[in-house]
C-alpha cells in the first residue's frame, strides 16, 4: 500500500499532466463573419404538459421559484443567470380525458388534460387553472411568444368519445364537428385573451399526425387533407373574428415526415403538400397561415450520421418547395435507442446535457431551425424528458434542477427573439460545436459544445471582451468571467460555454 502523501503527489502530478496537455494543444481556429446571416431566431421554448395543471396549484413559494428557473431574465448576485429566459411557451389545450370517469386507455392521470369544453356545449373557464398559473407566470417574467398547442380535440366531438383513438390513419374528430373544433379553439384563444391577457401567437390544432395514438395519452392522427381541411375552417374563423393568431402546422412527429412518405403517404410528405401551390393541400394561402412548418426532432437523433443527414434532407426539401418557408423544431426529449444512449433514466447531469446540445447544434446549423423546444419544462418521471424535475405530487413537493435545463439555457437566455444565426467556420474536431448569432442590437453570442473529457483551446478571428457562461459538471450557466476574444481561450471538457460580446 502506497504511503497517502505518494498518493497524493501521484494525483496533482495527474492533474497537472491534463492541464498541461490542454495547454499545450494547438488552438483550433474560429473564424466568424457576423456579416454572413442565416435564418432568423424567433424563440426557445417548452411545454406545460402535463405537470403545470398540478404544480400550478403548489404553494406560492416553490411554484414561483421553478417558474423563475424556467422563465427568468435576472441576474443573481454574482452576475449569473437566474433562470434560462424561455422566450416561448407552449399551453396544452386539453381534450378533457381527466374530466371523464370508467377507462379513458390513459393509465396515468398525469398524462391527461382537462377541457374548457362540456357535454352540454357549455364552457367551464374554470378548468386548467394550474396550467393558466403558468401562463400569467411565463408573461410576467418577459416570455413573448406563446403557442396553444392540442393533442386531441375536446372529448365530446370525437368519434369514440374519447381523447384518444381506436386506430388507423384518419382523424378522430367527427367530420360534422370540424366546424365546432374551429369554434372551440377561437373560443378558448378569445378567453386566455381576456382572463390571462395572453393573446396566442399561434395555435397548433394538430400533434404528430403519423401516429396512430390507440393509447397512452391524448393524441389523434390526422391525414394531409384532413389536416388541411381543419387549418382552411380555422384560418376563416380566425379571420372572422379578427385575431391576429396564425396557425401552426404540422407538429410532424419525424423529420423524415417533411420529405417523404415514410409510414403513410397520406401523412408524409408535408413540406410539398401543404406548401407547393400545385398540390391539392396547399394551405399557404390560407388566411392567419404562419409561412411556417413545424416538426419533431424525435427518432433521428442516433448519431452524428444519422442526425446531420436527416437536417440536410429538411433543408434540401424546404430549398426546393420554398426557400422562404420556416422551419420550428416544436418538440424533442430523449426517446429511442441513440447508440446505447436511450430515454429511460432520469439524469440530471452532463450526458444528457451535452446529447441534447450537439442535437440542438444540427437543428440550427444543419436544419436552419428558427425555434427550438423542448418537451416537458417539468417532468416527474424517471426518464430523460424535463428541464426540471418534480415529485410526483399534486399538491406539494420538492423540485430538482438539471444540467440540461442550464444547457438550454446557454442558448435560450443569450440569443434572443429576432437574433440571425451568423457564419462560423472552424477547424475540424469531432469533439466541439460551435454555433454564433447576432441579436437584433448587434450584440455576438458564441455557443461551444465540448462533448469530449479533455479541455480544448480556441482562438476566435474575433476581437473585443466578452461574458463567459459556463455549464459542465461544476457550473450550472455560471458567469465565470469575462475574456478577450483575441486570445486563446480554453473551453473545459464536457461543458457547454457561452460568450457574449
Amino acid at each position: 500500500m502506497k504511503p497517502l502523501y505518494l498518493i497524493l503527489l501521484i494525483l496533482a502530478a495527474g492533474c497537472q499532466l491534463n492541464n498541461k496537455t490542454a495547454n499545450n494543444k494547438q488552438s483550433i481556429k474560429v473564424n466568424i463573419n457576423s456579416e454572413v446571416e442565416f435564418q432568423a431566431i424567433h424563440n426557445f421554448g417548452a411545454s406545460d404538459a402535463w405537470s403545470c395543471q398540478f404544480v400550478g396549484n403548489w404553494p406560492e413559494e416553490q411554484k414561483n421559484k421553478i417558474a423563475d428557473l424556467l422563465f427568468s431574465l435576472e441576474e443573481k448576485e454574482d452576475g449569473s443567470p437566474a433562470g434560462i429566459g424561455l422566450s416561448c411557451w407552449r399551453f396544452n389545450i386539453g381534450g378533457g380525458s381527466a374530466d371523464q370517469a370508467g377507462d379513458t386507455k390513459i393509465s396515468d392521470p398525469w398524462r391527461e388534460a382537462e377541457c374548457f369544453l362540456q357535454e352540454d356545449a357549455t364552457y367551464d373557464w374554470n378548468k386548467q387553472k394550474g396550467q393558466r398559473w403558468f401562463l400569467r407566470a411565463a408573461k410576467e417574467r418577459g416570455v413573448e411568444d406563446f403557442i396553444g398547442f392540442v393533442n386531441s380535440p375536446p372529448v365530446w366531438l370525437t368519434k369514440n368519445k374519447r381523447a384518444n383513438s381506436d386506430g388507423g390513419n384518419s382523424t378522430n374528430l367527427l367530420s360534422e364537428n370540424f366546424d365546432k373544433y374551429s369554434r372551440f379553439l377561437i373560443d378558448v384563444t378569445k378567453n386566455i385573451k381576456k382572463n390571462e391577457g395572453v393573446l396566442f401567437d399561434y395555435l397548433s390544432p394538430v400533434n404528430e399526425p403519423q401516429w396512430d395514438w390507440k393509447d397512452g395519452q391524448e393524441g389523434s392522427p390526422w391525414t394531409n387533407s384532413e389536416v388541411a381541411e381543419i387549418c382552411k375552417i380555422i384560418g376563416n374563423d380566425l379571420k372572422k373574428a379578427g385575431l391576429s393568431t396564425k396557425i401552426e402546422i404540422s407538429e410532424a412527429g419525424q423529420l423524415n415526415h417533411f420529405y417523404e412518405k415514410a409510414n403513410d403517404v397520406e401523412r408524409g410528405l408535408q413540406v410539398e403538400d401543404f406548401f407547393s401551390p400545385e398540390s391539392e393541400n396547399y394551405v399557404g394561402n390560407v388566411p392567419n397561415m404562419a409561412h411556417k412548418i413545424a416538426g419533431h426532432s424525435y427518432f433521428t437523433t442516433t448519431n452524428d450520421s444519422v442526425l446531420n443527414a436527416v437536417r440536410s434532407k429538411v433543408k434540401n426539401e424546404i430549398n426546393k418547395v420554398d426557400p422562404q418557408l420556416e422551419f420550428w423544431m416544436s418538440e424533442f426529449c430523449v426517446l429511442g435507442n441513440n447508440d446505447g444512449f436511450t430515454g429511460n433514466g432520469r439524469d440530471l447531469g452532463m450526458e444528457t446535457a451535452l446529447f441534447v446540445a450537439n442535437v440542438i447544434h444540427a437543428d440550427l446549423t444543419i436544419a436552419n431551425a428558427s425555434a427550438w423546444h423542448w418537451w416537458l419544462a417539468i417532468s416527474p418521471y424517471d426518464f430523460k424528458d424535463g428541464l426540471v424535475y418534480i415529485d410526483k405530487s399534486e399538491t406539494d413537493g420538492n423540485f430538482y434542477e438539471s444540467k440540461l435545463l442550464w444547457t438550454l439555457g446557454n442558448y435560450a437566455r443569450f440569443i434572443r427573439p429576432g437574433a440571425r444565426r451568423i457564419f462560423v467556420e472552424s477547424t475540424p474536431n469531432s469533439n466541439l460545436k460551435i454555433s454564433a448569432f447576432k441579436n437584433s442590437n448587434n450584440q455576438i453570442v458564441v455557443v461551444c459544445i465540448n462533448r469530449g473529457d479533455a479541455a480544448e483551446n480556441i482562438q476566435f478571428k474575433l476581437s473585443g471582451e466578452a461574458r463567459v457562461y459556463e455549464t459542465s459538471d461544476k457550473h450550472n450557466l455560471t458567469l465565470t468571467g469575462k475574456q478577450n476574444l483575441d486570445k486563446a481561450i480554453q473551453v473545459p471538457g464536457r461543458s457547454v460555454t457561452t460568450f457574449v460580446r
